[in-house]
Order: C-alpha cells, then sequence, then structure tokens
C-alpha cells in the first residue's frame, strides 16, 4: 500500500481525494497496490468531514512522515507551494502537482531535484485540467518534430467569447455571466488578459522542445477589448475568435504568442466552444493530432493528478525521465513573426490601404462607416510599419 498526502483541500484536492475513494478498486488495479490519503494539509477546519480525522495544519507533519512516499500539491500559487514542494523532493518524496504558476516558474528546477533524488516530479493536470497532453507530448509523439502548438488553454477565456458569439452580448455582460456560473474569478485578470495561457503554452513548448521556455519572454495579449463588432465582422467571414496560445519553430527559431485570433471553419479549433479546451500539436511526420476535453473542474483535473500519482508509484524504482533542459530557449520578437490579419479602418482610409497592403476586397456592410480586409502572410514589424499609417478608426486581429 502506498499513502500519499494532499497539499491544499480546496476544489481539486478535495476532488483528489474523492477520485481516490470513489474509484478506488481500479485504482488499485491500476496501480498494482492501494493507494490511501494519509494526511491532508489545509489551514482551515472541515467538520464533519471524512479528512477531519487526517487534516494538519503543519507541513512537517507530512515532510517527516517516511510512510508518505507520494505528496499531492494542489494548492495554487508559488508560496509557500514552491517551499513545500521542494522539501518533499529533497525528502526523497515523488510529487503531483495541478499548480500551472508553480511549474512555469520553477520546473525546471524541480525536475532537475527530482531527478538527483530518483523520485518524480509530475505535473499533467497543470496545462489542460483533465485533457491528457504533457504525456503524449513527451512520450507518444518522440518520434516526430514538432513544427507547432496552437490551442485553447483557457476555459472562461472560451466561454465568454461562445457567449459573445452566440448570444450578441457584450463583453463586460458575458463576464459578469461567467463570474456569476463559477467560470471566472472575481479578478479575471489572469484568465482574460492571457496570463493563464500564457503561462500553458510556456510550459508546453518547454516540454515539446526539450528546454526551458520564460513565459515572461512571450508576447501576450487578453480579450478585454474584443466587441460584438468585431464578432460580427468574424462571423461575415465564416470564422470564430478564440484566445489562442502558440508556438512554433521556423528556420531553427523558436516563436510564441498569446493573443485573440479569428480561426477558419477548417481549423480543428473552430468548433471548440463553451468551457472546453482543445490543443493542436503538427509533427513533421504526423501532421496535426488534437487533444480536446475539459481544461478546468474539480473532478476532471482530479482525475489527471490522479493519474499521476498512478504512474508515480508503478515507476517507484524506475526513473521517468522529463526532457527538460535548463538551458533556456530563446523565444523571438514578435516583430520577426509571420502572421496574417484581418483589419478594420474608417471607410475613407480604404484607398490608403489599399496601397499599403496590396488589398483588392473589402468587407463592408457591419459597422456603418468602417471597412475590413484581410492581408496575407506578413511580418509582425512590416505589418505594424504599414498599420501606424493609417489614421481614424483602425484594429487588428491576427488570423489562423
Amino acid at each position: 500500500m502506498t499513502k500519499i498526502a494532499v497539499l491544499g483541500y480546496g476544489t481539486v484536492g478535495s476532488g483528489v481525494v474523492h477520485v481516490l475513494s470513489a474509484n478506488a478498486a481500479l485504482i488499485e488495479k491500476n496501480a498494482g497496490e492501494k493507494i490511501e490519503v494519509g494526511r491532508v494539509l489545509d489551514l482551515r477546519e472541515f467538520p464533519g468531514d471524512p479528512v477531519s480525522g487526517i487534516l494538519t495544519h503543519d507541513f512537517e507533519d507530512i515532510v517527516s512522515d517516511p510512510e508518505i512516499s507520494v505528496v499531492v500539491e494542489t494548492m495554487g500559487g508559488t508560496k509557500p507551494a514552491y517551499d513545500f514542494v521542494k522539501r518533499c523532493l529533497l525528502s526523497g518524496k515523488s510529487v503531483c502537482t495541478s499548480n500551472k504558476a508553480l511549474v512555469a516558474d520553477h520546473g525546471t528546477e524541480l525536475i532537475r531535484i527530482a531527478s538527483e533524488k530518483n523520485v518524480h516530479f509530475f505535473f499533467e493536470a497543470s496545462v489542460g485540467g483533465g485533457i491528457p497532453i504533457l504525456r503524449p507530448l513527451s512520450r507518444c509523439l518522440v518520434a516526430d518534430e514538432i513544427l507547432s502548438i496552437k490551442g485553447i488553454l483557457n476555459g472562461t477565456t472560451n466561454f465568454i467569447l461562445s457567449k459573445m458569439r452566440d448570444e450578441g452580448a457584450d463583453y463586460s455582460e458575458v463576464l459578469a455571466q461567467a463570474q456569476k456560473l463559477g467560470y471566472a474569478e472575481a479578478d479575471p485578470t489572469a484568465d482574460v488578459e492571457g496570463y493563464d495561457s500564457c503561462r500553458k503554452i510556456a510550459i508546453l513548448t518547454a516540454l515539446a522542445y526539450g528546454a526551458q521556455v520564460d513565459y515572461e519572454d512571450i508576447t501576450t495579449e487578453g480579450i478585454t477589448d474584443i466587441t460584438t463588432q468585431d464578432i460580427a465582422y468574424a462571423e461575415r467571414l465564416g470564422r470564430v475568435i478564440r484566445l489562442i496560445g502558440m508556438s512554433r519553430r521556423a528556420d531553427g527559431r523558436l516563436y510564441a504568442l498569446v493573443a485573440p485570433f479569428m480561426l477558419d471553419k477548417c481549423d480543428p479549433l473552430y468548433g471548440v466552444n463553451d468551457v472546453f479546451n482543445a490543443i493542436t500539436v503538427t509533427g513533421n511526420m504526423l501532421g496535426d493530432v488534437m487533444f480536446y476535453g475539459q481544461g478546468a473542474g474539480k473532478d476532471a483535473t482530479a482525475s489527471a493528478v490522479v493519474t499521476d500519482v498512478i504512474e508515480a508509484v508503478k515507476n517507484r524504482d524506475i526513473r521517468v525521465d522529463i526532457r527538460w533542459d535548463e538551458k533556456k530557449q530563446t523565444v523571438e520578437p514578435l516583430e520577426d513573426m509571420t502572421n496574417k490579419f484581418f483589419v478594420r479602418i474608417s471607410s475613407e482610409q480604404a484607398d490608403r490601404a489599399a496601397g499599403l497592403f496590396g488589398v483588392t476586397e473589402f468587407i463592408d456592410g457591419v459597422v456603418d462607416g468602417e471597412v475590413g480586409f484581410l492581408t496575407g502572410e506578413i511580418k509582425e514589424s512590416e505589418f505594424n510599419n504599414s498599420f501606424a499609417q493609417l489614421s481614424g478608426t483602425k484594429k487588428r486581429i491576427r488570423l489562423l
């Protein structure tokens, strides 16, 4: 039998305890032995809860317990999660976490410590919630050169953009709805400004290309200025607007970006709606493969965490290497990246835009006094230089 501890008895932590209990027989069969929760750490009390008898407020009770061999971290944030996880690894305990901030900020160091101590640091749930993506990326796609990764990595923003399209409501109205339903936090900044997606694409890129990626090097734009007029233009073009985290390699150089994109119907991400997430990985031999499912939620995320626990138990005496070198990858400046664009301008600027961008066809009749147009593939710096020469109303959204 393996005893584990759970750090943090919030949504995901309580979900882990629930999954271990509800699927106990199946988990024992797959792990080869019984897995039991020996300790739960939280500052709060939970009278009447099944964990009340194993609850502790002192982390030392866990790190010093020789019977606990695997620790689940679901506290969120980096303080005190980083210190606790590091100490667990140094004490010879494997750690499974759903904490994207912890992995994005300290993954390189924690993976190294786990390797040195011959234990495991697993973090499947940190990117796609219940979607299995990290393990397939690091183990199942290793015969391919990964050309690109792109995905809808945040359920909150996907819910907002889906509802704006389906109901014709503006951003602030749908955000309030998302908060009421519990899909958005009281302070939604991390989601709507793209920071959550940025950390996730940094983790995915590090695993895909085998070396550290600093999420602070990735240009990040959110969805707060997406309007119903933008949605109407997308509809006219047979497209949808989604917040996309992406990275790709071209000519040996790495590019990464988080921003709203207009997706064409032929894109596999086009039909991903509501709070669902999806990630497309493109390999040089395999082509496109997509991973789709619930990117958040108590049971879905907890299921991914418990799968990591089973992996740690099954491979107690086997080293499972994670290809994530400490040498940092260089993310090229956004100005050097090439993209396609949709542009909105005032009608009187149409002739000027035609000359600057070689436009031969405009979209009109969506907003009075405006026209829109699409560009071909163009370097960001060249686009910005031409865009700056337009006056009056103007806006741009990238295309996939």
